[in-house]
Order: C-alpha cells, then sequence, then structure tokens
C-alpha cells in the first residue's frame, strides 16, 4: 500500500472480484464494525454463513481482508478484519470494463448515502451544518492537470485519513468526502471557461 491514504491497491483482476453487492457490504460491515466473523457478517450481508466465507476468502486473494489475530475467546470460528484504510483503483483506459462495473456498484451500494445524510442533519449542531454542504463546479482542464488537482486533494486529505485516535482532537468527529470526477462527452464550452454551476456550502 504505497500511497498517502493507506488504501489497498487494486488492480483490474481486484476491482473486478470487488464488483459484487455482497462482497462490497462485507467490507463496509469490517470497516465499520471491526473484526468478525461470515456467521456474523451473513445477517447483515444477505448472505449465508457459508456463501459469506466464499467472498472473504476471495476477498482475502485480493489483499482487502485478512485474518485477525486477536483474542475473540477461543472457539473454531475464523475472524477477518479488513485491510487498509479503503480501497483504490483507476479505470484503464486499456480494460475499462473492471473499473467501471466497481464504480457502478459502488455506485449501487451507497445510492442513499446523500439521503440518510439528509434525514439526520436536523440533529447537527450548528457549526457542523455550517461547515457542511456540496461542490459541483465545472471545469476546462486536461487529464494531466485532473491527475494532479487529485494529488493536491489528497496531500491535504492525508494527515486527517491516517491521524491515530489517540491524536483527534476532543471535538472532531467522522466526516464524510464524497468526491466524483466526471468529464463530460464533448466539448461544451461557453465561450469564456466560467460557469454558473457553482454550488459551494449550501445544505441541500
Amino acid at each position: 500500500m504505497a500511497n498517502r491514504l493507506n488504501d489497498v491497491e487494486l488492480d483490474a483482476r481486484g476491482a473486478r472480484a470487488l464488483a459484487h453487492p455482497v462482497r462490497l457490504a462485507i467490507l463496509a460491515n469490517l470497516r465499520a464494525g471491526g473484526p468478525s466473523t461470515a456467521s456474523r457478517l451473513a445477517p447483515d450481508v444477505g448472505a449465508s454463513p457459508s456463501v459469506t466465507s466464499w467472498h472473504l476468502r476471495h476477498l482475502a486473494e485480493h489483499g482487502l481482508v485478512e485474518d485477525d489475530p486477536g483474542d475473540h475467546g477461543g472457539g473454531r470460528s475464523r475472524w477477518w478484519r479488513a485491510v487498509g484504510s479503503g480501497f483504490r483503483f483507476q479505470v484503464d483506459p486499456e480494460n475499462p470494463e473492471p473499473g467501471l462495473a466497481l464504480s457502478d456498484a459502488i455506485e449501487a451500494s451507497e445510492g442513499g448515502l446523500v439521503e440518510r445524510w439528509r434525514s439526520t442533519r436536523s440533529s447537527l449542531a450548528p457549526e457542523w451544518l455550517a461547515v457542511s454542504g456540496r461542490y459541483n463546479t465545472l471545469i476546462h482542464a486536461t487529464p494531466d492537470e485532473i491527475a494532479a488537482l487529485e494529488d493536491a486533494i489528497e496531500e491535504l486529505l492525508a494527515p486527517l485519513a491516517r491521524r491515530p485516535a489517540a491524536e483527534r482532537p476532543a471535538n472532531a468527529g467522522p466526516v464524510r468526502i464524497l468526491r466524483y470526477t466526471m468529464p463530460e462527452a464533448g466539448d461544451d464550452d461557453h465561450g469564456d471557461g466560467h460557469e454558473n454551476d457553482h454550488d459551494k456550502h449550501g445544505s441541500d
């Protein structure tokens, strides 16, 4: 995991393997709830314990989960934990299907994320509401410029994403940052490069 966010790097085979709703659900549950077993995960991921175990072994083949060495009180159950802070993949221009399939699977699994946030935001303190919002900004850039922008964003995120729990400020809380980079088909150039498509720090 040679990246600043401690993410598992997926190749095309790994992306294809993860593009499955049960596997995405397993990984999400392990990241949210910590180490678990196939039997414990099964009710939450919509599969039987044996099928869940099969999916866990496939995730392990691609470095996304591993055996958890913790003391779980004995017994014969196999405990698993997620590897790294997350995962990353690219859409290979020579072989785009695996990356696109995983992108679509993630979108399907997280489709209600924003709606769920909207349903709970009324309980947020005013200072958290003040920093919540969305960005929808259209720019004209080259692929190299977008890659440089992604690198700069990651450099800013890395210290916060990898900060140990013991070093977090007392008023730190979990914040989900969603990033979509969506090149548009065709040239929608309006002449001056400035678009009326900016919506920053607006509560949806």
